[in-house]
């Protein structure tokens, strides 16, 4: 045997041997490259002499030319094989459940949902919805609005209270959307009919009040309002947000700066089901919200003649009556962003509250 055939016989057997793409392009640097075995052989062609170039020169082509065929086809063979066990790795079982949308997953905040229940009564009541700015001169949020100089809810320890401008002054977080009714009375002729959904800023944080939570008043201003309207609208609006037939409500004689009289609304309820507060039904009572008829002097700061118009308005917490609808326990869990909490409470986005659908449907 030549040594060229014992040269073909052991890179043949090389090649053979290589069990993936690596090792095969090993064999073909060790045997094609630069200093390959069969590169020497080509280099040699030159030193020897013509007779020896006949015999020798097709003999190490022919060589090279084999030994090239075979490391392409076992290349080859070793891609193939490469796939086929990638595809069988990385194989997707389909009969796994197919991943929801993100339209499927996605939840609306119980705050959203509790806001668009609530357009949703009052527009099918004839209100609209206003809005004002979070930060407040002390004008509006509290002198308009018949606080008087050194009311409590002035104090630091009530207020968000921002630094001094360069007037000296001092503007707030507005601790109620209450000075929205002031703005609208400005800019608006009466009759009004407005709620007021916004966030509203006290110092204060436990398990059922927030620094920052939400609220959402309302404001009638004609010149025939009555108590007796105001009940009405309360009542309705309970049945409609609690989704029950009837409700039981009494009022009680209270005191707030800008209405008089005012009164603090309790409903007639059921306790006994742990977090979940069942309305219309039961013995006792829960107070909801407070109310009143606007008083004189807040007609006066809104640019209304009291002799001429009077109204009432309301305020209650949304997160208050979000935690009663919904069984919700502590008022924190609404800020924590936890995706956990919000895919438990959450609402679907494209279920939108109407009265004739149903709200929390």
């Amino acid at each position: 045997m030549s040594q060229y055939q014992t040269l073909e016989t052991s890179i043949m057997a090389e090649i053979a041997a290589s069990a993936d793409e690596a090792s095969i392009e090993a064999v073909r640097v060790s045997v094609l490259g630069k200093k390959g075995s069969v590169s020497d052989l080509l280099k040699s062609l030159g030193k020897m002499t013509a007779e020896e170039r006949q015999d020798a020169g097709p003999a190490i082509n022919g060589l090279k030319t084999r030994v090239t065929d075979a490391i392409a086809a076992r290349k080859a063979e070793l891609y193939m094989a490469a796939i086929t066990e990638r595809l069988a790795r990385e194989s997707v079982d389909v009969s796994l459940p197919v991943r929801s949308s993100p339209v499927e997953r996605g939840r609306i905040h119980p705050i959203s949902q509790i806001v668009d229940e609530i357009t949703a009564i009052f527009a099918d009541m004839g209100f609209s919805i206003a809005e004002g700015p979070d930060i407040e001169t002390d004008y509006y949020n509290f002198t308009a609005l018949n606080f008087p100089d050194g009311h409590p809810a002035r104090e630091m320890h009530d207020t968000f209270f921002l630094q001094p401008d360069e007037n000296g002054e001092r503007k707030v977080l507005r601790t109620h959307t209450s000075p929205v009714q002031i703005r609208t009375m400005e800019g608006q002729k009466p009759p009004i009919r407005i709620v007021i959904p916004g966030k509203t800023y006290r110092q204060d944080s436990d398990a059922t009040h927030s620094p920052m939570f939400h609220q959402v008043e309302g404001l009638v201003i004609d010149k025939t309002a009555t108590v007796g309207h105001l009940r009405w609208v309360l009542e309705e609006f309970c049945k409609a947000f609690f989704e029950v037939d009837n409700v039981v409500m009494r009022f009680r004689p209270s005191f707030f700066p800008f209405t008089e009289p005012s009164f603090e609304v309790d409903i007639q309820c059921d306790r006994t089901s742990g977090p979940i507060v069942k309305f219309g039904e039961g013995t006792d009572w829960m107070e909801i919200l407070g109310c009143g008829m606007v008083h004189p002097n807040v007609l006066r700061a809104g640019g209304l003649d009291p002799d001429e118009y009077q109204g009432f308005a309301w305020g209650m917490g949304l997160d208050r009556i979000a935690m009663l609808k919904y069984g919700m326990p502590d008022l924190r869990d609404f800020f924590n962003a936890d995706v956990r909490w919000l895919s438990h409470y959450g609402f679907r986005p494209l279920d939108m509250p109407t009265l004739f659908g149903g709200l929390s449907t």
